[in-house]
C-alpha cells in the first residue's frame, strides 16, 4: 500500500539488531554521490571507507579513509569488508560481482541481483514489464541479425546500449534502419535496445526509501528536465503532474522496489506522454540527481535515508517543507566566456539570491559536461522559487526553461 503523503509500503517492524554509530561503513564509489553519502553517515556519528580507483575523488576528501584500488581489486575489497559493518555503492556501474563478494563477508545494500537488473537495460525492461508497469516499445538487439524485419513503427528510435550508458552516453538517435544498422555497428555491435522514440509532455522520477524490513517511503515526485542526456533542472513537487499521475508513479516506484526485495536508495524515471500515459524510463539502483533537492527541502535527505536503510535505523520523514527547484552545474559555466581557460563561476552572485543553497563537489578540473555541483533554491511558492532560480541561472550562463 501507499500513503498520499509519505508513500509507506508495508510497515513491519525492525527485526534485527541496526548497526550503531561509531561504526565503520564502507563506500564503492568515490564519485558526487559518495561525497554526500559520506558527508550524512558522518553526521550521524558512523565512519566512512571509501574504495575508489581515483586519488582525488570527491569523496576523498571527506571520508576517513579511501582505499585507492580497482573495483575488482580482491585486496582492497578484503580490506573493505574486513574493516566496515556494512557496504553500500554510489554508482550502479560498480561491478555486481564485487556487491557479491562483499555480501558473503557482511551487510551490503542494495543487493547485487538488484543491481545486476538495472545494469543491463534488456534485463531491465522485462524486469519493469514483469511488474505490470508500461515501458516504450522497443526491441532488443544482440546481433546485427536482430535488425532484420523491425517493424518500421520503432522509427524514429533512439538505439541505447544495453550496459554501461549515463547522461546520455552510449546512445543514438535513428531515424532509419539504415541509420539503425550504422549506429549498431558504431557501438560494436554490443548487446543493445532499439526504443521508439516519443513525443513527451514531461519527465518525472521518484526517489524510494527501503528498509530490510520492506518498510518504504517516497519523496515527493519531481519534475525534470534534460539538456543533451544530462539533468539540467529539476522542479519539486512537479507542477505539470496531476494528483492522480504522481500518485500512479509513486505506486509504481514502490511496485518496482518491493519486486526487487530491494534495501536502500532507489530512483525510478518516468515519461508522461501528451495523452497521460505514464512510462517507466529506467531504474537508478542509488540516491538520484534528482533527488537532491531533498538535502535543502525535505526532513531527512535521501543520502541520510541511504545511511539509515544501510545500517537498520528507521527511516525519517520524507516531507518537504520548501518548494525548491534544483540547477545542476555543469563544467561548461566555467568556459561560459568560450575561452579555453577555465573560470570559477560568479558564486557571490548566487549565495546573494535569498533562499539559494549552493553544494560543488570538490572536484579538481572543470571540464565540459562534468557535473561539477547543483545549487537548490527553497521558497514558500513556487512561482518564487522559479523567479530566484531564473535569476541564478542568468548570473551563471544556464539557459532558461518554460
Amino acid at each position: 500500500m501507499s500513503s498520499p503523503a509519505g508513500g509507506a509500503l508495508g510497515a513491519v517492524q525492525m527485526t534485527q539488531a541496526a548497526i550503531a554509530p561509531g561504526a565503520w561503513l564502507g563506500l564503492l564509489g568515490g564519485g558526487q554521490l559518495g561525497r554526500m553519502f559520506a558527508m550524512a553517515a558522518q553526521s550521524l556519528g558512523f565512519r566512512v571507507a571509501v574504495l575508489d580507483p581515483l586519488e582525488s575523488c570527491p569523496a576523498s576528501s571527506v571520508s576517513d579513509l579511501q582505499i585507492t584500488a580497482d573495483y575488482l581489486d580482491a585486496e582492497g575489497l578484503e580490506r573493505l569488508a574486513g574493516l566496515c559493518a556494512a557496504v553500500t555503492t554510489e554508482f550502479e556501474n560498480v561491478p555486481a560481482q564485487s556487491l557479491r563478494f562483499l555480501g558473503e563477508h557482511g551487510v551490503v545494500s542494495p543487493a547485487a541481483d538488484s543491481v545486476a537488473i538495472a545494469q543491463d537495460r534488456i534485463a531491465e525492461k522485462a524486469f519493469i514489464a514483469s511488474c505490470g508497469l508500461a515501458v516504450a516499445s522497443h526491441v532488443a538487439l544482440h546481433e546485427p541479425r536482430d535488425l532484420d524485419g523491425l517493424d518500421a513503427g520503432l522509427f524514429p528510435g533512439i538505439l541505447k546500449a544495453s550496459r554501461l550508458g549515463y547522461d546520455g552516453k552510449g546512445q543514438a538517435r535513428v531515424a532509419t534502419l539504415a541509420e539503425a544498422r550504422g549506429a549498431f555497428a558504431a557501438m560494436g555491435g554490443v548487446p543493445s535496445v532499439l526504443e521508439k522514440r516519443l513525443s513527451l509532455a514531461y519527465e518525472l522520477s521518484v526517489v524510494v526509501a527501503r528498509g530490510e524490513d520492506g518498510y518504504a517511503l517516497t519523496y515527493p515526485v519531481a519534475e525534470n528536465l534534460h539538456r543533451e542526456g544530462i539533468l539540467a533542472v529539476s522542479t519539486i513537487p512537479s507542477v505539470s503532474a496531476s494528483e492522480a499521475i504522481s500518485s500512479a508513479a509513486r505506486a509504481a516506484a514502490l511496485r518496482i522496489a518491493e519486486a526487487l526485495e530491494y534495501v536502500g536508495v532507489l530512483c525510478v524515471e518516468f515519461f508522461v506522454l501528451s495523452d497521460g500515459a505514464l512510462l517507466v524510463n529506467e531504474i537508478a539502483p542509488r540516491p538520484h540527481n534528482s533527488g537532491h533537492f531533498s538535502i535543502d527541502a525535505c526532513v531527512t535527505s535521501q543520502f541520510e535515508q541511504q545511511v539509515r536503510t544501510l545500517t537498520r535505523l528507521p527511516l525519517g520523514s520524507t516531507h518537504q517543507h520548501s518548494c525548491a527547484i534544483m540547477l545542476n552545474l555543469l563544467g561548461d559555466l566555467w568556459f561560459r566566456d568560450g575561452t579555453s581557460s577555465a573560470r570559477e563561476p560568479d558564486w557571490r552572485a548566487v549565495l546573494a539570491i535569498d533562499g539559494a543553497c549552493l553544494h560543488l563537489y570538490g572536484k579538481t578540473e572543470a571540464r565540459l559536461g562534468r557535473k561539477m555541483g547543483h545549487v537548490t533554491v527553497l521558497g514558500e511558492r513556487q512561482q518564487d522559487v522559479r523567479a530566484k532560480a531564473l535569476a541564478i541561472a542568468h548570473h551563471l550562463g544556464v539557459a532558461p526553461w518554460p
